[in-house]
């Protein structure tokens, strides 16, 4: 099967599921963005950047590797994740604290690995969150119970003695 093929089969997905990775994608890019200020270790220089990194560069890469084992998707994740920090350090369009606790864990000069193979995680991880809630929200409505349910029959006889 030629690539395009193979691309146009992977990407091709209900709108209902498309809009479920999109919500997903920016609500957890929007807290992580949020968390790595609030706890000194990085953080976007520019708010629409959460849309950019999660939306438009992470959804893509996760729906393709979406019916891959949780490992191959961590694994072939690492290489998108380690370009995307490496990028974002490299031109100054993410800010790390000086002297945070990743860079005190890990090192300085390891501080994007470590943000790289924390966030590969998110492939395997959101793409199983993303598929319950597409199957919770995309579950057909219940029958109509008032139809099913049968009125009691009447007793002929007294309970009572």
């Amino acid at each position: 099967m030629p690539v395009v093929d193979r691309l146009r089969e992977d990407f091709r997905l209900p709108a209902a599921h498309w809009v479920t990775y999109i919500a997903t994608y920016f609500l957890i890019g929007t807290v992580m963005n949020q968390a790595g200020q609030w706890l000194e270790i990085a953080r976007f220089v520019f708010w629409w950047q959460v849309i950019t990194v999660y939306v438009l560069y992470m959804v893509p890469i996760s729906v393709l590797l979406r019916k891959l084992p949780w490992w191959q998707q961590y694994l072939y994740g690492l290489f998108p994740m380690g370009l995307l920090e490496f990028g974002g350090y490299a031109l100054h369009s993410s800010y790390a604290y000086p002297h945070n606790i990743l860079a005190r864990l890990f090192s300085e000069q390891n501080f994007s690995l470590a943000m790289a193979l924390f966030f590969a995680a998110y492939f395997p991880l959101l793409n199983t969150l993303v598929a319950q809630l597409h199957r919770l929200l995309s579950r057909p409505a219940e029958p109509e119970l008032a139809g099913t349910i049968e009125q009691p029959t009447e007793f002929t006889g007294s309970t009572t003695s």
